[in-house]
């Protein structure tokens, strides 16, 4: 048995209003078969017959003018439902949780707490910091619900917005300044490095790298604890890092480490805004996930986020 739809409900008002099935068609952007097949599921599940047909259009039967006064308050019900569902959303999720790796999160955090707290003043955000590793296996799980991630190798479960690429520099205690502003990759074997452990994505790219232009990575020390650790343990003396600029800028400028940018080849990362494919987006996200995108584009087109590019 045929059942009532508000489609077909819209579409017998449309044709009520216009007395013609074809000056419904055009209101409604349809052809007129579609419009008389809606009118016939109508009056086959009622049935009834709606309108009167003639030459000149259609006038409404008796049981079309009942219908219609129930037809015009299921389409009012359902404007006032949608606008009282905008309403609810206006502000957003009632939670929102943001994580990125270390060195984007204290680049980008504020000025998207700033943005998301201007958009949506009643979302209650929490932002987390972590490697890429766990960031993708809480991804998985739904328990954050956007990433901010130097791109990763395998990205079959991710949703990528590929926002920016930033170079990497070679980071050495500043009595290595004799090294000079620039340091060929094919030379990175003479040095102690002080990488994350296999398995990383840094560590995988730098050795990726050494493969690349004949050598071997000379390994002084593995750190896989924050960049702030591996920067003292370069500041100490105890070896080389190979980091985003943005994560050093600071301490160059205080004259507590030397950078010098890899070339022959440089080393590029991409910075992307990643969300799970497996997991229901929450409410609002494409206006969340706006919100970022133009935090994050402020931010490098002021200058604030050292060596970035936007792509």
């Amino acid at each position: 048995m045929s059942t009532l739809n508000s489609d077909d409900l819209a579409c017998f008002v449309c044709v009520a209003n216009t007395q013609s099935i074809s000056r419904a068609a055009l209101e409604l952007g349809a052809d007129q078969s579609t419009v008389s097949r809606q009118i016939a599921r109508l009056e086959a599940a009622l049935d009834a017959r709606l309108f009167h047909r003639s030459g000149r259009g259609v006038v409404l039967t008796e049981a079309g003018n009942t219908l219609l006064t129930y037809a015009r308050q299921v389409a009012s019900t359902l404007t006032e439902a949608r606008a009282a569902v905008r309403a609810s959303t206006a502000n957003g999720p009632a939670q929102m949780v943001i994580a990125a790796q270390p060195t984007i999160a204290n680049t980008a955090f504020a000025a998207i707490a700033a943005a998301l707290k201007q958009r949506f003043p009643a979302t209650k955000v929490r932002f987390v910091e972590g490697l890429a590793s766990p960031i993708l296996a809480w991804l998985a799980a739904g328990e954050i619900d956007v990433a901010l991630l130097y791109l990763p190798e395998q990205q079959g479960a991710l949703k990528v917005d590929v926002l920016l690429e930033e170079d990497l520099t070679l980071v050495t205690p500043t009595s290595w300044s004799h090294l000079g502003a620039t340091f060929p990759a094919r030379r990175l074997g003479e040095l102690p490095m002080i990488l994350p452990s296999t398995g990383h994505g840094l560590r995988v790219l730098a050795e990726t790298l050494a493969a690349r232009v004949g050598t071997a990575l000379n390994m002084t020390l593995e750190c896989d604890a924050s960049n702030t650790v591996a920067m003292r343990l370069v500041e100490d003396g105890c070896g080389a890092t190979m980091l985003p600029f943005a994560a050093v800028a600071d301490r160059v400028a205080q004259g507590r480490l030397h950078s010098a940018r890899i070339v022959d080849p440089v080393v590029t990362r991409q910075v992307a805004l990643t969300t799970a494919r497996n997991r229901p987006p929450v409410p609002e996200l494409w206006d969340i996930m706006q919100a970022v995108r133009m935090s994050v584009r402020n931010i490098v087109m002021s200058g604030a986020w050292p060596g970035a590019r936007l792509v």
